[in-house]
Order: C-alpha cells, then structure tokens, then sequence
C-alpha cells in the first residue's frame, strides 16, 4: 500500500491498529493553525492516542476522553507509536 509508513515502531494513523494505543510521535501537516487546533484538542507529541474505527474517508481516533473523525490526509500526518 502506498499510504503505509512505518519506520522502525512508527506509524501513520492510518495504518494503526484499531482498540490499540499509540503513543503521538510527531505531527506533519504543515500548517500551524492546524497543529494549534490539533493541540487544543490534546494531539500533539507524547500523548496517548487510539484508532477507534476505520473509515473509508479516514478514521475515527480517541484522544483524552473525547472522540474525533479526521480525514485520510490527517491520519497519513499524524505518526505515531507502540
């Protein structure tokens, strides 16, 4: 698949497992308003994370004690892990 990233124990959300949690290793959108809400909402580096779901458009993620949908493109850049 070429969405998969993997480098050593790190991954992209879109190829985690799901009910498994991750570790936040870094964040690579690229655009600072975004990382700024991602933050706001617990998504940043050395926070826990877990893929609820899989969707086709991305998927579902549980950060703190909410749940969010994010995109395919988000999910590629957020990596993550064990």
């Amino acid at each position: 698949m070429a969405n998969k990233l993997f480098i050593g124990d790190i991954m992209n959300l879109s190829v985690a497992e799901i009910g498994k949690e991750y570790i936040v290793k870094d964040v690579l959108t690229g655009d600072e308003e975004l990382n700024s809400f991602l933050f706001s909402l617990g998504c940043y580096k050395g926070e826990p994370i877990t893929v609820i779901a899989h969707k086709r458009g991305g998927c579902v993620v549980a950060i703190k004690d909410a749940r969010y949908n994010i995109d395919k493109d988000l999910a590629e850049a957020i990596t993550v892990e064990e």
